[in-house]
């Protein structure tokens, strides 16, 4: 237990290297098609475009916050709170197991519902507090 109790103020960089690491490859990849993408989303291709950079900017801006400063992690994760809870509503509603299925090849809810909880996680809580000091 007590290497646990060492180890604990560092367990936040599991949530936010899996959330930076989902939305690092979605964003970046979004770039080269843009185009494509708008047309196959019905969506102007300028909202596109801010969502590719919600998600590469607030994935960078969540691993940066964990070493630099706690306005780093909170702004990464507000910036992909919109981008999740479009996934949710305009593509997977309607469907909780993330399997893919005949009314939803994308599958459903629960692996974005996942993603937003750590978001609001790293949202509402920043950066850790260790020893009374906020590691900024």
């Amino acid at each position: 237990m007590k290497t646990l109790d060492n180890i604990s103020p560092y367990a936040h960089w599991l949530l936010r290297l899996a959330l930076a690491s989902v939305f690092l490859y979605h964003g970046l990849g979004k770039f080269p098609m843009l185009t494509q993408l708008s047309e196959m989303m019905g969506m102007p291709v300028v909202i596109v475009l801010l969502v590719a950079l919600a998600e590469t900017i607030g994935a960078v801006l969540v691993i940066l916050g964990g070493f630099l400063k706690d306005w780093m992690t909170r702004i990464g994760a507000l910036l992909l709170v919109p981008v999740m809870l479009g996934a949710i509503f305009m593509v997977h509603w309607g469907q909780w197991s993330f399997m893919a299925s005949e009314t939803h090849p994308t599958g459903g809810i629960e692996f974005q519902v996942t993603l937003l909880c750590i978001q609001l996680y790293l949202l509402i809580k920043g950066n850790i507090v260790k020893a009374g000091k906020l590691v900024s």
